[in-house]
């Protein structure tokens, strides 16, 4: 069921963002930052406490060179017999400093903690407006991607969002700050040293403009290779049994093997270049820090500038190149952010089914009965599938679907629930045409038991009681015994408080298959639609499965969608499709007396089982 879904490493869903860049990064920030509109008091507020952050934390080693300077001072001059070093004021200087770094972390704890609330809040609304959206989408969005798709929307895209604007945006506001206000600081001190700290910023961006473009192919083919190894591993343990029982274990490991040898050396030069950054751009660091230590010497000298300066500026020059770095890896992240934005709101901007209609009917006044006047549907406008698709279903009716794969069995069951809307004709219930129904009261009428039961991790009190909330226990109980589990579930260690683990796999299949059966009594539908519930159980199992769905259909109008023919014997109507069309339609008996289409299907039902 998964082919042709992207899956992460060992098949799980990965993030698959890192490097990902937007399609128009401008206008999905334009968009993101429209949508963070709401919060623009608290983002201001935010901008405030963290410019004011980063000033304070600027000013601090100009107000600490005066220490040293002051120190310097009061050492020359108890040499030179005076009165020494003045403690106390050195003590006020190194005081005002402790003040400006203590302002300084409470405005940078206000402004993380604000935006901690709004990153929160933006992933929060998010995750609510997409929840929102997932109920009003058509149905031929989903059947177009795939789940890892549209949960990676959900997910990782969501995520990579909150993370980004957490830390992005804070991040940015402060590396600017912090870069304009260190280079101001410098200039203040000495035009000179600040042009001779610059020198080291055009050398260091071309070494390392030299080295990523080196290492960029590398790190391409190692993502490329990881993937490869990912997936080979994936696909030898999921079918592990597969490739021993034809004997390719050596082709296999060959195979493998190959792989991981281009992902090693890859892996290898992209790691080699990655690590002579840090060692090339402390040399080049420690070079502009001589630069700036024997013209800063030679200043002292001629008196142009005082030695707490020298500590300053030496302070300032290493602070000037980190927010250089963190600007640089806000980009990388704000580029991730782009892509993650633009694929969630292209998620919130599609095409959303009409949810209500002017005057809808009152559903409370339908019976079941079902009408098929003329339908012609196509998935593709210009493929038509279901060409001229008449029934006339009465309340209460048990009717049966039958035909070859691709007839359009399952295809007239979406037309009907109004997950597709026809092309040509109408399908009514009890005379009013569907479109005339509010789609979720629609879709109220409709109880389904699929051959792919879903249970969820809970107790099996809960998974019962998911057809109706509001059902009482005496009500899950009567429901569990009229679809012939009850026993079963007595059985069971806490009986009806007995949980399902998350892959539902403690019970058996057809347990699973009977707890539907009960939810959809439970639930009281008038209009039941049964596709195929009793095909992947033994024959005992299917003969307790079949007399709980025939305690189920008593009274209510049933679609059984049915290739084991044999289990549709009794329907009061047979509709037999062929190519998207009714070629043949009566009981079972009428259908065999024809000895036509239906009779051939039947027949070779037995002659299969007689060749095997």
């Amino acid at each position: 069921m998964s082919n042709g879904r992207p899956r992460g490493p060992m098949g799980g869903h990965g993030r698959g963002m890192t490097g990902e860049k937007a399609k128009n990064f401008k206008g999905a920030m334009k968009r993101l930052l429209q949508y963070m509109k709401r919060y623009h008091l608290q983002l201001g507020i935010m901008m405030v406490f963290a410019v004011g952050s980063t000033v304070f934390n600027i000013i601090g080693p100009k107000i600490l060179g005066k220490a040293t300077t002051e120190l310097y001072s009061g050492i020359v001059s108890k040499i030179g017999g005076g009165p020494g070093i003045d403690f106390d004021k050195i003590a006020r200087i190194l005081l005002g400093a402790l003040c400006l770094y203590l302002v300084s972390a409470c405005f940078s704890f206000i402004q993380g903690f604000i935006m901690t609330g709004i990153s929160n809040n933006v992933t929060y609304n998010l995750r609510k407006d997409i929840s929102s959206k997932i109920n009003r989408i058509p149905l031929k969005y989903y059947e177009s991607r795939t789940h890892g798709e549209i949960l990676s929307r959900i997910t990782n895209d969501v995520d990579t969002l909150q993370m980004s604007i957490n830390q992005s945006f804070t991040q940015l506001i402060t590396s600017v700050t912090m870069l304009v206000g260190v280079f101001v600081m410098m200039l203040s001190i000495n035009v000179w040293m600040t042009l001779a700290a610059l020198l080291i910023l055009p050398v260091s961006m071309l070494i390392i403009g030299n080295v990523m473009k080196h290492s960029q192919k590398y790190f391409r083919a190692q993502q490329s290779y990881l993937g490869e190894v990912n997936g080979q591993v994936e696909e030898i343990y999921s079918g592990h049994n597969v490739v021993k029982a034809f004997n390719k274990e050596e082709d296999v490991i060959r195979t493998f093997e190959e792989t991981n040898e281009k992902l090693y050396s890859s892996a290898w030069r992209s790691q080699f270049f990655s690590g002579m950054m840090m060692p090339i751009m402390q040399f080049v660091g420690n070079l502009g820090y001589v630069m700036v230590a024997l013209l800063g010497g030679f200043m002292v000298i001629k008196g142009k500038v005082m030695v707490g300066d020298i500590q300053a500026f030496f302070q300032y020059i290493r602070n000037f190149t980190q927010p250089i770095q963190q600007i640089a890896q806000v980009t990388n992240m704000l580029q991730s952010s782009a892509a993650a934005a633009e694929r969630v709101f292209e998620f919130l901007d599609e095409e959303e089914e009409d949810q209500t209609v002017e005057n809808p009917v009152d559903i409370t006044k339908v019976n079941g009965n079902v009408q098929a006047r003329h339908v012609a549907f196509g998935y593709n406008p210009e493929q038509i599938i279901i060409h001229d698709f008449n029934a006339d279903v009465k309340e209460g009716q048990k009717v049966a679907i039958v035909g070859p794969t691709g007839a359009g069995k399952t295809t007239m069951i979406k037309l009907l629930m109004r997950f597709y809307d026809v092309n040509e004709g109408e399908i009514l219930i009890d005379g009013h045409n569907v479109k005339d129904f509010n789609r979720s009261q629609l879709r109220e009428m409709f109880g389904m038991v699929l051959q792919d039961t879903w249970l969820f991790h809970g107790t099996i009190m809960e998974n019962i009681r998911y057809g109706r909330l509001d059902a009482t226990d005496e009500e899950v109980m009567a429901a569990a015994k009229a679809a012939h589990v009850h026993h079963f579930i007595m059985s069971q260690p806490g009986g009806y408080q007995m949980v399902l683990n998350e892959e539902t796999n403690n019970i058996s299949q057809g347990q699973k298959q009977l707890l539907t059966i009960a939810r959809a009594i439970l639930a009281d539908n008038k209009i039941l639609i049964l596709d195929e519930a009793t095909s992947s159980v033994d024959t005992r199992t299917e003969e307790r499965i079949q007399s709980a769905m025939d305690n189920l259909m008593k009274g209510r109008t049933s679609f059984v969608i049915a290739h084991r023919l044999s289990t549709i014997r009794d329907a009061d109507l047979i509709l037999v499709m062929k190519d998207g069309d009714i070629i043949e339609q009566g009981t079972h008996q009428s259908l065999l007396a024809a000895n036509g289409f239906y009779a051939s299907l039947y027949n070779s039902q037995f002659e299969k089982a007689e060749a095997i």
